[in-house]
Protein backbone atom coordinates (compact mmCIF):
# COMPACT_ATOMS: atom_id res chain seq x y z
CA UNK A 1 0.00 0.00 0.00
CA UNK A 2 1.35 3.40 -0.90
CA UNK A 3 2.10 5.57 1.79
CA UNK A 4 0.65 8.68 3.60
CA UNK A 5 2.77 11.86 2.76
CA UNK A 6 2.42 15.30 5.29
CA UNK A 7 3.27 18.39 3.50
CA UNK A 8 4.41 21.30 5.37
CA UNK A 9 3.77 24.90 4.32
CA UNK A 10 2.77 28.60 5.11
CA UNK A 11 0.31 31.14 4.16
CA UNK A 12 0.21 35.00 4.46
CA UNK A 13 -3.26 34.50 6.23
CA UNK A 14 -6.14 31.80 6.80
CA UNK A 15 -8.17 33.04 3.83
CA UNK A 16 -5.75 32.23 1.53
CA UNK A 17 -4.63 29.29 2.90
CA UNK A 18 -8.03 27.97 3.28
CA UNK A 19 -8.98 28.44 -0.75
CA UNK A 20 -5.85 27.01 -1.96
CA UNK A 21 -6.57 23.78 0.33
CA UNK A 22 -9.91 23.37 -1.17
CA UNK A 23 -8.13 23.68 -4.60
CA UNK A 24 -5.88 20.79 -3.64
CA UNK A 25 -8.71 19.25 -2.24
CA UNK A 26 -11.34 19.40 -4.74
CA UNK A 27 -8.47 18.06 -7.24
CA UNK A 28 -7.91 15.28 -5.11
CA UNK A 29 -4.41 15.93 -4.82
CA UNK A 30 -4.69 16.17 -1.06
CA UNK A 31 -7.05 14.31 0.96
CA UNK A 32 -7.19 17.33 4.25
CA UNK A 33 -5.77 20.59 4.85
CA UNK A 34 -4.98 22.02 7.90
CA UNK A 35 -4.76 25.37 8.44
CA UNK A 36 -3.12 26.91 12.09
CA UNK A 37 -3.82 30.15 12.27
CA UNK A 38 -1.86 32.67 14.52
CA UNK A 39 1.95 31.41 13.80
CA UNK A 40 4.75 34.36 14.51
CA UNK A 41 7.49 33.74 12.50
CA UNK A 42 11.54 34.53 12.43
CA UNK A 43 13.18 33.92 9.10
CA UNK A 44 16.39 35.04 6.71
CA UNK A 45 15.17 36.74 3.63
CA UNK A 46 17.71 38.23 0.89
CA UNK A 47 20.38 39.49 3.26
CA UNK A 48 17.51 40.50 6.08
CA UNK A 49 16.09 39.15 9.56
CA UNK A 50 12.46 39.24 9.00
CA UNK A 51 9.51 38.76 11.31
CA UNK A 52 5.62 38.48 10.58
CA UNK A 53 2.57 36.61 11.00
CA UNK A 54 1.91 33.38 9.38
CA UNK A 55 -0.45 30.53 9.04
CA UNK A 56 0.68 27.13 8.86
CA UNK A 57 -0.97 24.76 6.67
CA UNK A 58 -0.43 20.49 7.10
CA UNK A 59 -1.39 18.86 3.59
CA UNK A 60 -2.69 14.96 3.87
CA UNK A 61 -1.61 13.12 0.75
CA UNK A 62 0.31 10.12 -0.95
CA UNK A 63 3.68 9.20 -1.71
CA UNK A 64 2.87 9.35 -5.46
CA UNK A 65 1.48 12.59 -5.66
CA UNK A 66 4.57 14.51 -3.89
CA UNK A 67 5.54 15.82 -7.38
CA UNK A 68 1.81 16.78 -8.93
CA UNK A 69 0.78 18.27 -5.10
CA UNK A 70 4.01 20.23 -5.20
CA UNK A 71 3.85 22.02 -8.26
CA UNK A 72 -0.05 23.02 -7.92
CA UNK A 73 0.72 24.33 -4.72
CA UNK A 74 3.32 25.97 -6.05
CA UNK A 75 1.77 27.77 -9.08
CA UNK A 76 -1.18 28.69 -6.35
CA UNK A 77 0.96 30.17 -3.65
CA UNK A 78 1.52 33.79 -3.31
CA UNK A 79 4.81 33.89 -1.68
CA UNK A 80 7.82 34.48 -4.35
CA UNK A 81 9.92 30.93 -2.81
CA UNK A 82 6.94 29.38 -0.85
CA UNK A 83 8.36 26.74 1.97
CA UNK A 84 7.13 23.40 0.56
CA UNK A 85 8.33 20.62 2.44
CA UNK A 86 7.30 16.99 2.10
CA UNK A 87 7.02 14.61 5.51
CA UNK A 88 7.19 11.15 5.22
CA UNK A 89 5.00 9.32 7.01
CA UNK A 90 6.96 5.92 8.88
CA UNK A 91 3.19 4.87 10.01
CA UNK A 92 -0.03 5.21 9.83
CA UNK A 93 -3.11 3.83 11.60
CA UNK A 94 -4.46 1.44 8.93
CA UNK A 95 -7.82 3.33 8.33
CA UNK A 96 -6.56 6.81 8.08
CA UNK A 97 -4.09 5.72 5.45
CA UNK A 98 -7.00 4.23 3.48
CA UNK A 99 -8.91 6.81 3.63
CA UNK A 100 -6.17 9.44 2.60
CA UNK A 101 -5.29 6.89 -0.07
CA UNK A 102 -9.28 6.49 -1.10
CA UNK A 103 -9.49 10.62 -1.56
CA UNK A 104 -6.56 11.43 -3.93
CA UNK A 105 -7.14 7.70 -5.79
CA UNK A 106 -6.39 7.81 -9.67
CA UNK A 107 -9.13 10.67 -10.48
CA UNK A 108 -6.22 13.05 -8.81
CA UNK A 109 -5.69 15.85 -11.32
CA UNK A 110 -3.22 18.55 -11.47
CA UNK A 111 -5.71 21.01 -12.92
CA UNK A 112 -4.75 24.36 -13.82
CA UNK A 113 -3.03 27.29 -11.48
CA UNK A 114 -5.90 29.50 -9.84
CA UNK A 115 -5.06 33.31 -8.76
Amino acid sequence: MERPLLVYTTFPDAGTALRIGEDLVRLRLAACVNVLPGMLSVYAWKGAVERGSEVVAILKSREGLAEPLGAALKARHPYETPIILHLPVVGADPDTAAWILAETGAEAVQGPPTG
